[in-house]
């Protein structure tokens, strides 16, 4: 299997997302229940030892309030960036943050303690490539396609961002993946 070495706790601006073929990392309303059944062995463990910190975005929070990621596995702090924290639901470990991107990261970072901060909202990683603050984009690509539901970068009329292939010998060799419907 041509997959990547296990993700290091290195302090990284970690955009991190489980993505379906067609480009979706959430259903319509965020329905995240299509990823059931679908993970490699190992996976979430690699993921709680190296994540310090999580930001995500507040339409992500409010489609499912109090929700931590890696379940129960995993207790760092998270972060949520919003317009509004006043009217947040509020839950135990979520910080509500008002500001911009780049200190919203300078904030998870300083709470990852030298791990990385994964970043859960795709307008928020949109952003921040934008201004050269994502490090690592790691994906896991599903053997489904969704059709509809929210894409992992969605930025019209923009420049195409060209990416270097992590651990790779030709670190801008095409990507092959061949699947056949169930």
């Amino acid at each position: 299997m041509n997959d990547t070495k296990p993700q290091t706790a290195s302090g990284k601006v970690l955009f991190h997302f489980a993505m379906s073929l067609d480009g979706f990392v959430a259903g319509v309303d965020h329905d995240m229940g299509w990823m059931a059944g679908t993970d490699r062995p190992g996976l979430q463990d690699e993921y709680v030892r190296t994540t310090g910190a999580v930001l995500g975005g507040r339409d992500g929070y409010d489609a499912l309030p109090g929700a931590r990621p890696y379940s129960s596995d995993w207790d760092g702090p998270v972060f949520v960036l919003t317009h509004h924290p006043e009217d947040a639901t509020p839950a135990d470990g979520i910080t509500f943050l008002n500001c911009d991107v780049a200190e919203a990261v300078r904030i998870g970072l300083e709470a990852a303690g030298g791990k990385n901060l994964e970043v859960f909202s795709p307008t928020i990683g949109r952003q921040l490539l934008d201004l050269g603050l994502i490090d690592e984009i790691d994906l896991h690509i599903m053997p489904v396609m969704l059709g509809q539901g929210i894409r992992l970068y969605d930025n019209p009329g923009s420049e195409p961002i060209y990416l270097h292939h992590v651990g790779q010998s030709d670190p801008t060799a095409t990507v092959n993946v061949r699947y056949r419907p169930i």
